[in-house]
């Protein structure tokens, strides 16, 4: 992974004294809060229903073991104890005292993390493919145009104040495991028929009040020219985005309104101008950046494994672990193991402190010392021995981190709902943990296949409800919780938006809906099918009549 060199540092060290200062100053009355807001904004620190919320950045998603025990020393001398991993890669302490933010920073650019690019209307925390560098199928590893967008994107000037924040998602393989189509701007990296490597361009994604899946905007763009064509491509949304209204202020909107094609030209015309006075990218940079991610020792293994093969056999559960979350390696007797953050009981993408050694040690002893954060708020060691899978098993078993559910019902996105943040109308944690136990079953998970539930406690859609195969979505009617469901959602290679099925329902009645749309499609499914699958094939209206018990 990239490795910070002095001047990062010292940027970083400049960045905090600054931001000490500033927050001496509003301790002591000299800045209000209103005054102060954008300066905190701009050092990832939110003020929420209960405290200060410190959000960390994990640029494209990549931990080693000493940055993941820097994130358990901040939980446990700045926070309660835990840490909440979320849909940006990022993570979020819940309980900061201001006057302890700066000390909190220090201790997170001592183990090269900041919280820089993680609020504001600038270019967010860029993210990937947690299985970058360790899937058979990548054009390249992702995480090296992630580290080139994010030197070019950290405090760019023109990019700073943008009309509203942007996010950017790089994948380089067939199955996207980024959600690339639901960002401002997506990029797939992709080879033409020459064998040449570029981008497929997409922009306009995005979820919240709007939803829309991106468009594309360039079928092929050669990898020299993305720097320069990014610098084109935000100079038209700084140009013509709204700024007179925030509801309409993001990419997407633009896109909508003058059209794909309009959008296209204006973005080729200023590319046009851009290359007057910007050179391609230097693909010697690139290289050296490539040198920070260059493969792990990888030792001369067979694909299958005895030992493997055996643990397998003799022990059912991490036999039925190994099939949810073990995924092909690219490398001979190597696997990638996914760590679920997800247990029956426990508040989806949290991680206590003592978690977070313990899986840093794990990851040094059975992984390089190599950790990812998904999107979907949980972890991934990306190259584990296969005869090591069992160890690292019993090990995370014994932390509580073994459930075996990636991608099953269970395996529940949850934005941190009105528990904690003063933009919510509804909870959504307690929502997830009581749909865990309705279907905290195994076997019964395992029929049920693949069925990925997303839960936003606002229209701001944090908990991605619109691209979930059910999304729940919390509103506000007449002060009382209501939640709206969708179905048909999609964040992956297939992409789609969720439809409302109808009227929503109390906190009581939205677990009872989710069960009998489960029901629903165990009774009608295909053989083979998956959820999304039978959804796509029959509409919602049997779904619907379901749960409404309409004809």
């Amino acid at each position: 992974m990239y490795q910070y060199d002095n001047f990062d540092q010292a940027m970083l060290d400049a960045r905090i004294e600054e931001f000490s200062d500033q927050v001496a100053r509003r301790l002591s009355g000299e800045l209000t809060e209103e005054q102060f807001k954008p300066l905190r904004l701009m050092n990832g620190i939110y003020l929420q229903m209960h405290a200060y919320m410190l959000r960390v950045a994990i640029p494209y998603g990549t931990l080693d073991a000493q940055k993941l025990r820097g994130l358990a020393h901040v939980a446990r001398a700045y926070d309660k104890g835990y840490g909440h991993f979320t849909t940006r890669t990022n993570i979020q302490f819940h309980w900061l005292k201001l006057e302890q933010a700066p000390d909190a920073l220090r201790a997170l650019a001592q183990v090269g993390l900041h919280s820089i690019q993680t609020s504001g209307n600038c270019i967010r925390n860029i993210t990937t493919d947690q299985f970058a560098g360790a899937s058979a199928d990548e054009v390249c590893d992702p995480r090296i145009w992630g580290e080139v967008l994010r030197q070019w994107s950290t405090f760019h000037p023109e990019y700073s104040f943008l009309p509203r924040k942007f996010k950017i998602a790089i994948s380089a393989s067939a199955q996207d495991r980024a959600a690339v189509q639901w960002h401002d701007v997506g990029l797939y990296i992709v080879r033409n028929e020459a064998g040449e490597t570029g981008f497929r361009v997409l922009a306009g994604g995005g979820m919240g009040r709007t939803p829309i899946l991106g468009k594309t905007v360039r079928e092929f763009l050669p990898q020299e020219h993305l720097l320069t064509y990014l610098e084109a491509l935000l100079r038209v949304y700084n140009r013509y985005g709204r700024r007179d209204n925030a509801f309409k202020a993001r990419i997407k909107i633009l896109v909508h309104e003058i059209g794909i094609e309009t959008f296209r030209a204006e973005v080729e015309a200023e590319w046009q101008e851009v290359l007057k006075v910007w050179q391609p990218l230097d693909l010697r940079e690139v290289e050296r950046i490539a040198r920070h991610f260059a493969p792990p020792p990888f030792e001369a293994l067979p694909w299958q494994d005895a030992g493997f093969e055996a643990a397998r056999t003799a022990d059912p559960d991490f036999a039925a672990w190994v099939e949810t979350n073990v995924h092909p390696h690219k490398a001979p007797g190597y696997a990638i193991a996914t760590i679920s953050l997800k247990a029956t009981g426990e508040t989806p993408g949290d991680m206590s402190a003592d978690q977070m050694d313990a899986v840093a040690d794990i990851a040094e002893h059975f992984s390089f010392g190599d950790v990812r954060v998904t999107h979907e708020q949980n972890l991934v060691l990306p190259h584990v021995k296969k005869a090591d899978l069992h160890t690292v098993y019993t090990r995370l078993k014994a932390l509580g981190l073994a459930t075996p559910n990636h991608g099953l019902i269970t395996d529940i996105i949850a934005c941190p709902g009105l528990d904690y943040c003063s933009l919510a109308n509804t909870r959504s944690i307690p929502v997830a943990m009581d749909l865990q136990r309705r279907f905290a079953d195994i076997a019964r998970q395992r029929d049920i296949g693949e069925l990925k539930i997303k839960i936003s406690g606002c229209i701001n859609a944090c908990g991605h409800h619109h691209a979930g195969h059910i999304g729940i979505l919390g509103v506000d009617k007449r002060g009382e919780e209501n939640f709206q469901i969708t179905l048909g959602g999609s964040g992956a290679q297939d992409a789609s938006l969720g439809k409302i099925i109808g009227p929503g329902f109390d906190y009581e009645g939205v677990i009872d809906a989710v069960e009998t749309i489960v029901d629903t499609y165990l009774a009608i499914r295909a053989p083979g099918e998956r959820f999304l699958d039978t959804c796509r094939r029959v509409g919602i209206q049997p779904f619907k009549e379901a749960v409404y018990g309409q004809n």
